[in-house]
């Protein structure tokens, strides 16, 4: 049976048009692939941004715990440092004493707090002259202290002393230990008596002379950091020294 055969020209435009409709469809494809390329792209940009602020995220709370712990530690060292210092020391000067002065119709509390020429931590005689102390930058002796009046030197992160330009330990810088001295009855703790107060004798109970009452130890330690306004107490600790 004879087969038609086209002619040059309409061979040469079924060719072309089945080129041009390849061509199309390769292009089509080619741009669908590309649009869910760009999809995909910003689906995991997506996914990668979420892991880098959750990654971030859990940094900086693992970091700031850290941070706290740390500080807390120290802080509790720092207190028990004073407490440490206090096992060695009377509870009232061990030459003046503690007493009263009677003048005219009232009397003069004579030995509690520093003495004349009590200037420096290693001065301390007593737990009394503790009383309104501020150990640290900004208080009113060097600082912060350790149980035998020395200040408490920073180092470095290989553990090595940090020293001033003269030679001098530099002391740890933004801990300050700040300490009240106060006295309490010994029949309840939590009543707080005058430094001047003494008990009469009763039916019940004995007298009490001015240096005869337990006294109660509150130290605290607070911290300023380099970006802080002002110090905040980090710990706090407080003991009873018996009479």
């Amino acid at each position: 049976m004879p087969h038609a055969t086209p002619a040059r020209g309409e061979g040469s435009a079924m060719v072309w048009s089945r080129h041009n409709g390849t061509n199309a469809r390769r292009h089509a494809r080619a741009s669908t692939r590309h649009a869910f390329t760009l999809l995909e792209t910003m689906l995991a940009l997506i996914i990668i941004g979420v892991g880098v602020l959750a990654f971030v995220d859990a940094q900086t709370s693992f970091i700031k715990s850290n941070g706290w712990s740390s500080h807390a530690a120290t802080a509790q060292l720092l207190a028990n440092e004073i407490r440490e210092m206090t096992r060695r020391l009377p509870r009232h000067d061990p030459v003046t004493g503690l007493y009263l002065v009677p003048s005219g119709g009232s009397s003069t509390l004579v030995g509690w707090g520093s003495e004349s020429g009590e200037v420096t931590p290693q001065d301390i005689d007593d737990i009394d002259d503790l009383d309104g102390k501020v150990f640290g930058s900004g208080g009113n002796m060097a600082g912060p202290i350790d149980a035998f009046g020395d200040v408490v030197p920073a180092v470095d992160i290989d553990g090595n002393i940090i020293r001033s330009q003269t030679g001098d330990a530099t002391a740890l810088e933004g801990w300050t230990q700040r300490v009240a001295v106060e006295k309490i009855d010994p029949y309840n703790a939590n009543l707080t008596r005058a430094d001047y107060y003494v008990q009469a004798a009763t039916a019940q109970l004995p007298a009490i002379n001015v240096d005869g009452f337990p006294l109660k130890v509150t130290v605290v330690v607070e911290y300023m950091g380099p970006h802080d306004n002002a110090p905040h107490e980090v710990t706090r600790v407080t003991w009873i020294v018996p009479n």
